[in-house]
């Protein structure tokens, strides 16, 4: 018969309290049902465990026994606490990547708010282009991804998060913003444009062409920011992207004609089920874009 963790358990508590009876009522059982686990014990090792049947001095085995118990039983104990945390949620490491407009405008209130009801989950958060998330998402190098790029296949499990319109961008003194003529894209052709990846994700033709013309094309929203402040040209962005930087020097200005929006998306590898810990954080992440939008601030509808 193998030794179980509970013949352990047993014999450690009739070994620290001396007495069956009080072992028994530590252990929520009957001094019977304790008595029979320490026989089977011995019957096992083929050596009694105390000196005495009054179990109040230990035999050389049971002094072994006992240092070994003592150390497999924290241990045992040890590993189902660590097991039930990370099962609740309470323990773990989550690896989210998320483009810089969301990262900015949304994970800061969401992580406050996991971390408050999660205080042992660690969280590790990057900023990074939806290419290079997908790329980190398909290697297992996150656990959460999200992204703005379209999505190919069933190697990633998708979840629509949010959609962010798209709007010229231009100082709030250019002539764009302080004209009352209505936006088209012929007044567009009449300016120097700065292309960027975002834009590209546009595909009317009359746009197309202005954004495939444009001498330079800026890949960072900072520096691309930064250009259009200092007059080299305007630029199309999501309202989100824009409403992140915080740029009262910039406008903000609706396009000529209805564009499909930015469609931001929750992602993960399919064949990686979320920890708990990754679930309780996607769920955290939803709620606070709910509540971004009913309080009305820079957070765009769905």
């Amino acid at each position: 018969m193998a030794v179980k963790i509970e013949m352990l358990r047993c014999f450690a508590a009739v070994a620290r309290t001396g007495k069956l009876s009080d072992a028994a009522r530590q252990l929520g059982r009957t001094p019977s049902a304790v008595s029979m686990m320490l026989k089977q014990l011995e019957d096992h090792l083929g050596e009694p465990l105390f000196k005495t049947d009054r179990k109040n001095r230990l035999s050389a085995l049971g002094t072994f026994v006992l240092e070994q118990a003592e150390r497999e039983l924290y241990q045992f104990d040890s590993t189902v606490q660590a097991i039930e945390s990370f099962a609740n949620a309470r323990h773990g490491r989550v690896r989210i990547a998320a483009v810089p407009s969301v990262a900015s405008a949304i994970m800061p209130r969401a992580i406050s708010c996991f971390i408050n009801e999660f205080p042992g989950v660690q969280i590790e958060l990057r900023d990074m282009d939806s290419t290079t998330i997908l790329h980190e998402l398909s290697r297992g190098r996150i656990d959460i991804g999200i992204a703005s790029a379209g999505i190919s296949g069933g190697a990633l499990y998708r979840q629509d998060l949010l959609s962010d319109r798209f709007g010229l961008v231009c100082p709030v003194d250019h002539t764009l913003a302080t004209s009352s003529a209505h936006l088209t894209w012929e007044a567009l052709q009449d300016h120097q444009f700065i292309a960027n990846d975002l834009a590209r994700l546009i595909t009317t033709p009359a746009f197309q062409s202005i954004h495939e013309n444009a001498l330079l094309s800026v890949h960072n929203i900072t520096s691309l920011l930064a250009m259009v402040r200092a007059g080299l040209g305007i630029t199309i962005l999501p309202e989100m992207t824009v409403k992140m930087a915080e740029s009262r020097d910039l406008a903000f200005l609706p396009l000529p004609v209805s564009l499909p929006p930015r469609q931001i998306h929750m992602l993960r590898k399919a064949d990686s089920p979320a920890s708990p810990a990754a679930r309780e954080l996607e769920n955290q992440i939803f709620r606070t874009v709910t509540e971004l939008q009913s309080e009305a601030l820079p957070c765009p509808t769905q």
